[in-house]
């Protein structure tokens, strides 16, 4: 028997029980992972809720490091005993043992401790993915403006950096002053408090005028509106999360006389649908670690058994950098 987080119904935080469970062997094309540290990702809080509705009961966590126990039939990529890293569907990350489909996990380099390993993966591969393949027409080029909101948060200080290491100039919004300074720390290039002021006459203010190429944006339903008015003429709005909640409908008329912008939804899980891509995508990553370029922050640690307050904490934005539950 092992313990995982489950759910049998969607609501609060006090929907999150530990259980015990029994883990089987691997089957073809999947692993068994014992976890040394599991990732927090406001994904779960989505899940939880029933935002994302999923077949219950149901178990939760999208991304863990830890040891490869056994491997199925069909697995050549890793063996039992490897270090391992994965962000990953099915969810079942909260527990301390689990089998999965091996496709998404990844060799874990020995410079990368299981600590960072488990709160880097989702949230380092959502931050490689909109600045290396969600661009807007005619890709980022040095010295670009790209406006990226809840620039404090997990996602937000990895693309800081990396950003700021593409030679682009990081537009970053956030609720306090402590997260505004902790953006630009991190590499923004211009922070804006949208608690004490109005993000979209400073970020035309910043770009002289000419509003940016691409809005990065997992806020959704506060932020989207001016958004869309922060872009220039073709530019992109991003929307990869929705944390004050969905984006209501719109019509797509608006849009040409906004400057014939471009809207796009994207999601992890499009772009690590197979396991070449995600591969390709862990080695930038680990590579943008490795190097110094990125560091990743983690700010808040719960032991499993508090999963409770993690979630609280998180939609309360208490939590800065990155939040990983410990074994």
């Amino acid at each position: 028997m092992t313990r995982a987080v489950q759910i049998t119904q969607h609501g609060g935080p006090e929907q999150l029980q530990v259980v015990d469970v029994t883990v089987g062997a691997p089957g073809p094309g999947e692993i068994r992972i014992r976890h040394k540290a599991v990732g927090l990702n406001f994904i779960d809080v989505y899940q939880r809720t029933g935002l994302y509705p999923m077949q219950l009961p149901a178990k939760l966590g999208m991304e863990a490091s830890g040891i490869v126990e056994a491997v199925g039939e069909g697995v050549t990529h890793l063996k039992a005993g490897d270090r391992a890293a994965y962000a990953s569907n099915p969810p079942g990350s909260y527990s301390d043992e689990r089998v999965m489909p091996a496709r998404n996990v990844v060799k874990l380099p020995d410079a990368i401790d299981f600590d960072t390993g488990a709160a880097m993966m989702l949230k380092g591969l959502t931050a490689q993915y909109l600045l290396k393949r969600t661009l807007p027409q005619g890709g980022l080029k040095e010295g670009d403006f790209v406006l990226f909101h809840a620039a404090a948060g997990g996602v937000g200080l990895i693309a800081c950096q990396w950003a700021k290491a593409l030679g682009l100039q990081l537009i970053g919004t956030a609720g306090s002053d402590a997260k505004c300074q902790l953006a630009k720390e991190h590499g923004a290039a211009h922070v804006i408090n949208y608690s004490k002021e109005d993000f979209l006459p400073r970020v035309k203010e910043i770009t002289g005028g000419r509003g940016v190429k691409v809005v990065y944006d997992s806020v959704g339903k506060d932020t989207w509106d001016k958004s869309l008015d922060c872009l220039a003429p073709f530019g992109l709005m991003a929307s990869f999360g929705n944390a004050s909640g969905p984006v209501p409908p719109f019509s797509p008329g608006i849009l040409g006389p906004k400057g014939s912008i471009y809207v796009t939804r994207q999601t992890l899980f499009t772009h690590i649908a197979t396991r070449e891509v995600n591969q390709e995508m862990a080695d930038d990553l680990f590579a943008a670690v490795t190097s110094g370029k990125v560091k990743i922050r983690i700010d808040q640690r719960y032991k499993l058994e508090d999963v409770q307050q993690a979630h609280r904490d998180l939609e309360a934005r208490k939590t800065t950098g990155c939040t990983i539950l410990t074994l």
